[in-house]
């Protein structure tokens, strides 16, 4: 039994709990309350804390082991190198209090395994596999020859290029082959890749029907990077349960994505960073460019028409002081507010509402409950007051996954 005294205790979703308890029993929590009401525990281990909380979800992250912004280097360097170098990664998300990831294309379905065996130390990992893209979309390195690129794409490390609905299916049971617990389809065009453009859709409607049948025939749920309405919109239609991103987002969308429960991962973090930084291709900073304020509006006006909202920062880069690098994920909080969010609000998206990005899958955690998941975090300072506290990662003193204390 280990015991969490604390001067407040936020649960995740509701309000907070002044002088309050934690109780975790093996991998659960037994008791998250009132200090008044807590049950006596004379051999339990003791930490004192100025905040107690749920651990975070990030619900969209790629595993890609790479230094470089510039996608086409991924097939260049070797899969192992990769996958060594994001071990790292997965530590500093510990650290920075990530005990939950999605992770949306890369090296996870691997290291999801070495995570369970308890060979690498890291979040929870929730895998999409390869990002299903068509010819041309934004999972095709266009600066390839296609034939390459096809040969590439049809080993679906990272990418796999689908045209067609019988294509799209046998891509989507490939994943699950790989078992992948989401998949992820390109439903418009994007920024880190070089032709394309974000507006524009590019999946057919019956495409993402083919996608999202096969996944929930594994109850699995579908995540759509949409930048552009056209690919919002036929991705609802086809029922996906995640929109990633959102940058033109309106009111028409986000009155469809109330009416069908679906939840947005807007990845302020990337879009911000990329644009601080100018690190991006000449290319890619040029879409960035023109689309940063529309962004921002998109995920104000969700919040305001309330949407559904989970934390996800799109970070991909080995852990580091670069932009976009593995450790920077508590940023997103801070970035959230700046779009109209209360502390509450995006404390809820980063903890209670990262379970809903899964569907049936989604694991009992998230929230300090009594029977939950015992993934917690304790803070010297108040996130109430400050979300920025949480872009700190020495603020958080310490990380439970699943009971085990692993970091502190």
């Amino acid at each position: 039994m280990q015991r969490i005294e604390a001067t407040q205790l936020i649960p995740g979703r509701g309000s907070p709990v002044p002088d309050a308890v934690v109780l975790i029993d093996g991998e659960a929590i037994s008791y998250a309350g009132p200090a008044a009401q807590a049950p006596p525990t004379p051999d339990a281990a003791t930490v004192h804390a100025h905040t107690v909380m749920p651990g975070l979800w990030d619900c969209h992250t790629h595993l890609f082991g790479a230094y470089s912004l510039d996608l086409a280097r991924l097939p260049v360097e070797p899969a192992p190198l990769r996958a060594a170098r994001a071990t790292a990664d997965l530590r500093a998300a510990l650290d920075a209090g990530v005990t939950t990831v999605r992770e949306m294309g890369g090296l996870g379905v691997h290291l999801a395994k070495a995570v369970r065996e308890g060979i690498v130390t890291g979040p929870d990992i929730y895998p999409a596999g390869a990002v299903l893209s068509p010819t041309g979309g934004h999972g095709d390195l266009h600066g390839y020859p296609l034939p390459w690129m096809l040969d590439y794409t049809g080993a679906g490390t990272e990418f796999r290029l689908a045209d067609g609905p019988a294509e799209c299916a046998k891509a989507a049971r490939e994943q699950l082959r790989r078992d992948a617990r989401v998949i992820k389809v390109c439903a418009s065009g994007g920024v880190l890749s070089e032709v394309d453009h974000p507006i524009h859709q590019q999946f057919t409607g019956e495409e993402l029907r083919a996608v999202v049948e096969m996944a929930g025939m594994a109850d699995r749920v579908v995540a759509a990077h949409c930048h552009g309405k056209p690919g919002i919109m036929a991705a609802l239609e086809a029922g996906v349960r995640t929109i990633e991103h959102g940058t033109y987002l309106d009111e028409e969308c986000a009155v469809a994505m109330r009416e069908t429960g679906a939840v947005l991962v807007p990845t302020r973090t990337i879009v911000v960073e990329i644009w601080e930084s100018r690190s991006a291709p000449p290319w890619a900073q040029a879409k960035l460019d023109a689309l940063i304020d529309q962004h921002t509006a998109a995920v104000s006006l969700a919040h305001e028409l309330g949407v559904t909202v989970a934390m996800g920062t799109d970070l991909s880069l080995t852990a580091g002081d670069r932009p976009v690098s593995w450790g920077h994920n508590g940023r997103e909080l801070g970035l959230l507010g700046e779009c109209g969010f209360d502390a509450l609000e995006a404390i809820e998206a980063a903890t209670a509402n990262g379970p809903a990005t899964l569907g049936p899958q989604a694991p009992r955690s998230g929230q300090l409950i009594e029977s939950y998941r015992a993934d917690v975090l304790t803070l010297d300072a108040d996130p109430l007051v400050d979300l920025g506290i949480f872009a700190e990662p020495a603020h958080i003193t310490g990380v439970w996954k699943g009971g085990d204390r692993v970091k502190g």
